[in-house]
């Protein structure tokens, strides 16, 4: 007979060893509080391992500052908060402080982003995406997407929320050499196809899009712009990218937890008055009921910190970028971009085929506490995806520990030495974790300012 408590691996699409694993720490344990200990103990690890001794280089990560992570464990994150700001507009009593903490998050995304209008209630961006294909579209409506080995993300297409809204999706043309969107190709397609949604959000983002010119072309038959900036927010908050709102986009929407550097949450912003019932329609109380008020006062501070740091911060970490790419290339390993300067934002894509694929050379740098990402590049195929030829590596985390340029060749060093010299991850473990103990304060925050010169 079948054990009832052993999942069917047919089904499951967990990793079925690191279940088991897991169970049999949990069968360990003689009571709740023993299973308690067992989680708060793998936090701890991971606390220690990723917060003290990586050198961490994801592109969709950033650390919080203090007060940040304090209002997460705030008790207001005990309270429901359902519906609109306002007495009349909530479904529950006694929530005028929440109103005010609401209130002043809204009040500082429009200021951050020089917006008309701003939402709070998004507890991740791809939700943010899903609510404008909601507010915008209808079932079987064409828009056009960046396909994946570009950088697109499945946010935008068939396997994601706009092939749940049941959209039909056409691919936005890239040039494979410049890393951006083929405009005059895009001139070609989009009048073909007339998107109601033209929507420009990418995973590997590099460069700026031709965003007035798009929104030229799609304004002929009332066609809009959709910008999903999950990973640029932050650089567009602190001046260091485009402007979307300014340049054509209608409704922008956004990760906070990747350069905004605040809590994993979604924010969307827009201008247009037309747009605010469909798009705070879809928020609620169609995909948002309670939202975490702890979040929304955590993303509060994130934002009184961008409008503080976020300028300096920023332009670090685009520094950083470029240094890290330049430095890189130097040292064999080939990076895309490298006739552009490599980057206008916090990632780096590199090039590693002659090294292994994406996955490999992640999990080889990982050894030696350098983390890192596979990542599909326009010469991959569907195909690819498991190991694509590419690694991503982002300067968000690395510049809030207070790196400059400086900082970037020594990591590249170490990199060269795994990949290049093939040394083993051993001999090069100690001295990253060596280096890292040097990098242990968060900068760009009420708690510590801006790092020392």
């Amino acid at each position: 007979m079948s054990d009832p408590h052993m999942p069917n691996s047919a089904l499951e699409v967990h990793d079925p060893e690191i279940l088991a694993q897991a169970r049999a720490v949990l069968d360990m344990c003689h009571s709740g509080k023993a299973m308690q200990d067992a989680v708060i103990a793998a936090v701890k690890r991971n606390e220690q391992w990723r917060g003290e001794q990586c050198i961490n280089l994801l592109a969709p990560e950033a650390p919080t500052s203090p007060a940040v992570r304090a209002l997460l464990a705030s008790e207001v994150g005990t309270r429901a908060a359902e519906g609109h700001i306002g007495k009349v507009n909530r479904w529950f009593a006694g929530t005028k402080y929440i109103d005010e903490i609401e209130a002043l998050c809204v009040e500082l995304l429009k200021q951050t982003f020089h917006a008309r209008y701003a939402d709070h209630r998004l507890v991740a961006s791809m939700i943010g995406n899903l609510a404008v294909y909601t507010a915008l579209t209808e079932p079987g409506d064409i828009i056009m997407s960046i396909a994946q080995p570009f950088g697109g993300h499945s946010s935008n297409r068939p396997d994601g929320p706009a092939g749940v809204r049941g959209l039909k999706i056409v691919d936005v043309p890239m040039d494979a050499d410049e890393l951006v969107v083929d405009l005059e190709a895009f001139r070609k397609v989009a009048p073909l196809v007339r998107p109601k949604l033209v929507a420009l959000g990418a995973s590997m983002t590099l460069f700026p899009f031709p965003l007035q010119a798009m929104s030229e072309i799609v304004a002929e038959w009332g066609g809009k712009i959709f910008f999903d900036g999950a990973h640029q927010i932050g650089l567009i908050a602190g001046g260091q990218f485009q402007d979307p709102l300014r340049e054509g986009a209608a409704v922008m929407t956004g990760s906070a937890g990747k350069t905004f550097s605040g809590p994993q949450s979604g924010i969307i912003v827009w201008d247009d008055p037309n747009l605010t019932q469909a798009i705070t329609h879809s928020i609620f109380p169609v995909l948002a009921a309670t939202h975490q008020v702890n979040r929304v006062a955590a993303l509060a501070v994130a934002a009184a910190e961008m409008i503080e740091f976020g300028r300096a911060y920023m332009a670090q970490i685009v520094r950083n970028a470029q240094a890290l790419g330049a430095a890189l290339a130097q040292r064999g390993i080939p990076v895309l971009g490298a006739h552009k300067g490599y980057t206008r934002t916090h990632q780096v894509i590199a090039d590693v085929r002659a090294f292994g694929s994406g996955l490999d050379t992640a999990h080889l740098l990982a050894r030696a506490n350098i983390v890192t990402n596979k990542n599909l590049i326009p010469s991959d195929t569907a195909h690819d995806w498991d190991r694509p030829s590419g690694l991503r590596m982002g300067t968000i985390e690395v510049t809030r520990y207070g790196m400059r340029e400086k900082e970037m060749d020594i990591i590249a060093d170490f990199m060269a030495r795994l990949l290049v010299e093939k040394h083993s991850p051993d001999t090069v473990l100690e001295d990253v974790i060596e280096f890292r103990q040097g990098y242990q304060t968060l900068f760009y925050n009420f708690d510590q300012g801006l790092p020392p010169e």
